[in-house]
C-alpha cells in the first residue's frame, strides 16, 4: 500500500504555535510543545511543493535513534509522553509515529554546523578565502577531502522561511551568545558530531557535516532540541562510493539540491514541481540511510 502524504496538519485541539519548513509545532501547555514532522521537503532554504510521502516518519525515527544513543554526552528536550495522547482522537493520526512532545526551551539564534569533510558552500568558502567561517584550513585540500586534524566548528544563521542561512565567524556568535556559551556549544557540538560519525562509518555511512540546534532552560542548561542527524539536517555518503575531487552521491536531499540545479529557477519562491522519479529516489535514499544507521 502506497504511503500518503502529509504537506500539513491541522490539529484544533491544541493552540497552534509555528509552521516551520517541515514542522508544525503547537503548544501543550506551558512547559511543552507538540512537533510534528511533516513530510515537507525544503532546499535552498524555500519549501518545495511537492511532499516526500512518509518522510516525516523516517526523520522522526531516525532522531528518536540519535536521541537515545547521544544522551550521554548531554540532555535533550524530549519528554517521553506519546504525541496521540496529547491530542483529540481524530487528530491522532496526523501525529502517529511522526511527532514529540517536548520540553520548552529558549532556542539559540545560531545554528551549529560541524564539518568532517570540505564539501559545499565549505568548499565555495574555501576555494575564495582558503579557510571556512574565518577558519584557516591547509592549501590544497581537494573537494570532499576530509578536513585535517577533525572536525571543525562553522556556525551559521538561522534564516527565516525564504531566506538563506550564511555562514559566520566564531566570533560573531561569541557576540551573540558570550564566549563561556559558545565554547560550550562548540565542544558539545563537535563531540556529538565525532561520535555519531565513528558509529556511521562502522556502518558505510560517511557524515560529511551536519547541523545540531540548541535550547537554554531557565537555569541556563545546555539541551539538544530539533531533529538530529537527518538526512535533511546532514549530509550522508555511501563510504563505499566515496572519493575526492567530487561531490559524492549522498543518502540525503542533496539529491534533490543537484536535480534542482538543473532546473530554470532563481531559488526564491515558488520552487518548481519535483519529477515523480525525483521523490520516489529521494525516499528510496532516506530509507537506505535509515536501515544502514539503526537496521530499521
Amino acid at each position: 500500500m502506497k504511503e500518503s502524504a502529509l504537506f500539513e496538519t491541522h490539529i484544533e485541539s491544541l493552540p497552534f504555535v509555528h509552521r516551520g519548513k517541515v514542522r508544525d509545532i503547537y503548544a501543550v501547555d506551558d512547559d511543552k510543545l507538540l512537533i510534528v514532522q511533516t513530510d515537507r521537503l525544503s532546499a535552498f532554504d524555500v519549501i518545495l511543493p511537492d511532499p516526500i510521502p512518509g518522510k516525516g516518519k523516517l526523520l522522526t525515527s531516525l532522531s528518536a535513534f540519535w536521541f537515545e544513543k547521544l544522551a550521554h554526552i548531554m540532555p535533550n528536550h524530549l519528554t517521553g509522553i506519546t504525541p496521540e495522547s496529547v491530542v483529540a482522537a481524530n487528530e491522532r493520526e496526523q501525529v502517529q509515529e511522526r511527532a514529540f512532545v517536548i520540553r520548552r526551551f529558549k532556542p539559540l539564534p545560531v545554528e551549529a554546523i560541524v564539518r568532517g569533510y570540505i564539501v559545499g558552500s565549505g568548499w565555495k568558502d574555501y576555494q575564495t578565502t582558503g579557510a571556512i567561517c574565518g577558519i584557516k584550513l591547509p592549501p590544497g585540500l581537494q573537494q570532499a577531502e576530509k578536513i585535517p586534524g577533525g572536525a571543525i566548528f562553522t556556525p551559521s544563521t538561522k534564516a527565516k522561511v525564504g531566506a538563506h542561512d550564511e555562514n559566520i565567524p566564531v566570533s560573531e556568535v561569541e557576540r551573540q551568545l558570550g564566549k563561556e556559551l559558545t565554547a560550550r556549544v562548540k565542544e558539545k557540538a563537535v563531540q556529538l558530531y565525532t561520535e555519531a560519525a565513528d558509529y556511521a562509518i562502522q556502518r558505510g555511512i560517511i557524515i560529511a557535516d551536519t547541523k545540531f540546534e540548541f535550547g537554554l532552560d531557565d537555569a541556563g542548561e545546555l539541551f539538544l532540541i530539533d531533529e538530529v542527524l537527518t538526512p535533511d539536517s546532514s549530509r550522508f555518503w555511501p563510504a563505499d562510493q566515496y572519493r575526492t575531487g567530487i561531490s559524492p552521491p549522498s543518502y540525503d536531499k542533496q539529491f534533490v539540491r543537484d536535480w534542482l540545479e538543473t532546473q530554470n529557477w532563481n531559488k526564491k519562491p515558488p520552487a518548481p514541481k519535483l519529477l515523480e522519479s525525483v521523490i520516489r529516489q529521494t525516499m528510496e535514499k532516506y530509507q537506505e540511510a535509515l536501515r544502514r544507521l539503526t537496521g530499521a
